[in-house]
C-alpha cells in the first residue's frame, strides 16, 4: 500500500426508504478536513492525476455509482488502485504529496473532503498525465474524457 494512504470501510444501512451512510468521521483521520466538494462525472471521465505540494490531503468517497481511484507515490513509483462506490463503500484518505485521481466507471457523484481550503488566486494543484507509464495500465479506458487541463498534461 502507498505510504500514508488510509482505507476506511463505510457502513451503509439500507431499508425500504433507501440508504444512510456515514462518509467522514474526523476522529479517524490524521488531519481535520476544512472543505467539502462534490462533482458529477459521466462514465469514461478521468479526473487527475493531481498532487499538492503545500500539504492538502484528500478524503475521497464515491456517493453513487462506481469510481476507480488511482494513487501514485511520486517518490517510489508505487501505485495503488481500488474501485469504490455502490458495490464497495470505502473512503480513501490520500496524502496530497501523492498523485491521485479517479475514473468514472459509471455516471457518478464523487465527494472530496480536503484539509486545506482552495485558493483560486494561488492554487496548489500540480499534474501528472493520466497516461503516465507508471499508471496507464490501471485505468479501464484508453480514451478517457478529460478536462482541458488534464488533456494538456498528457
Amino acid at each position: 500500500m502507498v505510504e500514508g494512504l488510509i482505507r476506511i470501510p463505510l457502513r451503509r444501512v439500507e431499508d425500504g426508504r433507501g440508504w444512510f451512510q456515514e462518509v467522514r468521521r474526523e476522529s479517524s483521520l490524521p488531519r481535520p478536513t476544512v472543505q467539502t466538494n462534490v462533482s458529477f462525472s459521466r462514465r469514461g471521465v478521468i479526473r487527475g492525476l493531481h498532487y499538492h505540494e503545500r500539504g492538502q490531503d484528500d478524503l475521497f468517497a464515491c456517493l453513487t455509482g462506481a469510481a476507480r481511484v488511482v494513487v501514485l507515490d511520486r517518490a517510489t513509483g508505487e501505485a495503488f488502485t481500488e474501485d469504490i462506490g455502490d458495490a464497495n463503500p470505502v473512503a480513501l484518505y490520500i496524502p496530497g504529496r501523492h498523485a491521485h485521481g479517479f475514473e468514472a466507471l459509471t455516471d457518478l457523484l464523487f465527494c472530496y473532503h480536503v484539509t486545506e481550503e482552495y485558493d483560486p488566486s494561488d492554487p496548489d494543484e500540480h499534474g501528472i498525465p493520466w497516461d503516465d507509464p507508471r499508471v496507464a495500465h490501471l485505468w479501464s479506458t484508453t480514451t478517457p474524457i478529460l478536462s482541458a487541463r488534464d488533456a494538456a498534461a498528457s
